[in-house]
């Protein structure tokens, strides 16, 4: 079983990340959003991609399940502007 702070951890310690929250209390079942820098011009299966790459074979083992949202930091930007 893992925690969300240590997937958090294990993403930051292989991605740059401008903004980092991952979610989850059963501890094989997650939510998250990722802001990186990396993610621009990539399609977002490419993205999430990026963020499973960071975990390696955790992902379908430990993990069984990591629900994203991927964004760039323009894209953040303007979600947070229409969120108020």
């Amino acid at each position: 079983m893992f925690e969300a702070s240590e997937i958090e951890r294990l993403i930051a310690s292989g991605l740059e990340c401008e903004f980092l929250k991952i979610e989850g209390d059963d501890g094989t079942h997650f939510t998250g959003i990722v802001v990186s820098p990396t993610f621009e011009g990539k399609p977002r299966v490419r993205q999430h991609q990026a963020v499973y790459a960071t975990l390696g074979k955790l992902m379908g083992n430990e993990i069984h399940a990591l629900q994203l949202n991927t964004y760039t930091p323009s894209q953040w930007a303007e979600l947070l502007k229409e969120l108020g």
